[in-house]
């Protein structure tokens, strides 16, 4: 059974889909049969990942909604181990459909239990609301990791953020768990990324990811050519950092293969 990990906050520009997508090729470069999940109406992860949104005939909405089988809407990627359940802009209309349906915050959860027998993990990228759609990604997810970009104002609205996950743990999901807080879009030139870091630190100590995602001028180039930044340069900071990520959660999730495996995946 897979591990399902949701990428939220409310806050647009903070990294969910860089890291969603990054995060899910890293794990599955590194021989974990992986599922992205699109929950963002925008559809970024879909088209970051090398597909038209515009030309996806059966997406998340078909599955939430109309009820098909996921396996119908999965599309295999480029990269080895790394499926996609894709996004379209139908979805801004799921969370007004969805209103007055019985059992609301689950649709998400029945759709994921369906096929996460198939994958080692499924990584749900979010959209910037705390919306219906994000509240059904909590109640899927086991846990949810939370990217803070290393800039003034990076704590603002973690508390609501923090606020919804607590109410989904009482009342949805008893079993969600923090997996940790990221720190993104890091400067090392900048005093004030160092700052953002201590405070962070300072706040949640454990909490916090060991791995921090530098700025890199390839991260922001990858998507660009529909493809995650290690299938763009493996050797960039980018992608080095996110592996280091996917090692750093599969690691705490006592998950670690045999060494050799793993470093084969890597060379």
């Amino acid at each position: 059974m897979s591990k399902i990990i949701a990428i939220a906050n409310q806050k647009g520009g903070v990294g969910k889909t860089t890291s969603s997508i990054n995060l899910a090729a890293s794990l599955a470069v590194l021989e974990f049969r992986t599922l992205l999940v699109d929950a963002d109406p925008q559809a970024n992860s879909t088209s970051g990942i090398g597909f038209d949104p515009r030309n996806i005939q059966a997406s998340i909405y078909e599955c939430i909604i109309n009820g098909i089988d996921p396996r119908e809407a999965i599309q295999k990627t480029d990269t080895p181990n790394l499926d996609l359940l894709p996004a379209h802009i139908d979805l801004v209309g799921a969370e007004i459909e969805m209103i007055n349906l019985d059992t609301r915050e689950y649709k998400m959860k029945a759709v994921l239990d369906k096929v996460r027998d198939d994958y080692d993990f499924i990584i749900i990228d979010c959209s910037p609301s705390l919306g219906l759609i994000t509240i059904n990604a909590l109640t899927s997810a086991n846990s949810v990791i939370i990217p803070v970009q290393c800039e003034y104002f990076a704590l603002e609205g973690l508390g609501k953020l923090l606020n919804t996950i607590k109410i989904v743990q009482n009342r949805l999901n008893p079993e969600l768990e923090i997996e940790g807080i990221l720190l993104t879009m890091y400067d090392v030139r900048l005093r004030l990324s160092n700052q953002v870091v201590e405070e962070v630190k300072t706040h949640f100590q454990d909490l916090v990811f060991d791995t921090i995602i530098q700025r890199n001028t390839r991260l922001s180039e990858a998507p660009s050519y529909g493809v995650s930044v290690i299938m763009h340069d493996a050797n960039c900071k980018g992608a080095i950092n996110y592996l280091n990520l996917a090692r750093e959660i599969i690691r705490n999730n006592g998950m670690t293969r045999e060494e050799e495996a793993v470093t084969q995946a890597t060379v």
